[in-house]
């Protein structure tokens, strides 16, 4: 519990830093910062306020929802390679927002835009589940239908000429940019009951480390479990790329550091992997805006050279940590 009370105190120093760092330059910005309804029609409070907190928000809601995605993916496949990328999960919320956005019934970031999403998570997570008759074989396939699917949204970005289509491009490498407080109001209930769902659904989740078999003369049907993980996983995936689109190896990386600090059992990696993926998120974001101003990094990118590093340097210490 102390390293999990560390963690977790680190998000709010993480994101007190994160207010600081942006385009402008602002003066005195701590007084605004540590005064957040003294002079609300000042540019600077607006800039802190309404831009960069929601920014900071978003951060840690999508860290910890992909966190904890990762323990879903991982736990219901019993394969530590698996993730929603992998399963073809990520690829088919990006397809399903790129569909309702071409045909405008849908923005960034919006309820319906969740809803296109989840049907694109869904939808892709099952075509893997359904052609597979094992583990490995989802792993497999899911890396085929994520590529395809992948491919799609690369080709449709690369000939459409809208307008938005640049920043449509962008946000498919993953971006925090268009966060809005709006934003929030979708994306902190649906996480709030996602992740207490997936903290209810974890003790069945170390049932299937036993074999399919085990599990069958316990009464309980694997691929049950495996159907109610998944589509968990397609929620959280979903409300999270239609808000900033694919952030790439935070669910692969953020369960094995939880699973290093404090073992294999998924209730607890529920906690702790969500805490650890709003913190290398929050980090990335930070440093996203902070390197090259005004120039903002795809933070895809910058999660997989912060999150990389640390997973090598966790399982090159820990040793095998997979059960």
């Amino acid at each position: 519990m102390k390293r999990l009370a560390f963690i977790i105190a680190l998000l709010p120093v993480g994101a007190l830093l994160a207010l600081t760092v942006g385009v402008a330059d602002i003066a005195n910005i701590w007084s605004y910062i540590f005064n957040p309804f003294q002079d609300a029609q000042n540019s600077a409070h607006q800039i802190i306020w309404q831009i960069r907190a929601p920014r900071i928000a978003a951060a840690i809601l999508v860290g910890a929802s992909l966190g904890i995605a990762g323990v879903l993916a991982q736990g219901s496949t019993n394969n530590p390679i698996a993730d929603p990328a992998i399963l073809g999960t990520s690829a088919g919320a990006s397809l399903g927002v790129l569909i309702g956005l071409l045909l405008n019934v849908v923005s960034i970031g919006s309820f319906g835009a969740v809803i296109f999403a989840a049907i694109g998570a869904l939808l892709a997570t099952r075509l893997s589940f359904s052609l597979a008759r094992s583990a490995l074989q989802l792993i497999t396939i899911g890396i085929g239908v994520s590529a395809i699917l992948s491919a799609i949204v690369g080709l449709i970005l690369s000939i459409i000429s809208r307008p938005d289509a640049r920043s449509v491009s962008f946000w498919s490498f993953g971006s925090l940019a268009l966060v809005t407080p709006r934003v929030l109001w979708v994306l902190a209930p649906v996480f709030l009951i996602a992740s207490i769902l997936a903290w209810k659904i974890a003790p069945t989740l170390d049932l299937l480390s036993l074999g399919d078999a085990s599990v069958r003369h316990m009464g309980h049907d694997a691929q049950r479990i495996r159907l109610r993980a998944f589509s968990l996983l397609a929620v959280l995936v979903a409300v999270t790329v239609s808000s900033v689109g694919s952030i790439a190896f935070l669910a692969l990386a953020a369960p094995h550091i939880a699973r290093y600090i404090n073992g294999p059992r998924n209730r607890a990696l529920v906690i702790y992997s969500g805490a650890i993926g709003a913190l290398i998120l929050l980090g990335a974001d930070t440093a996203a805006r902070a390197v090259l101003p005004p120039h903002e990094l795809p933070i895809g990118l910058l999660t997989s050279l912060i999150g990389a590093p640390i997973l090598i340097a966790t399982l090159k210490k820990g040793g095998d940590v997979w059960r």
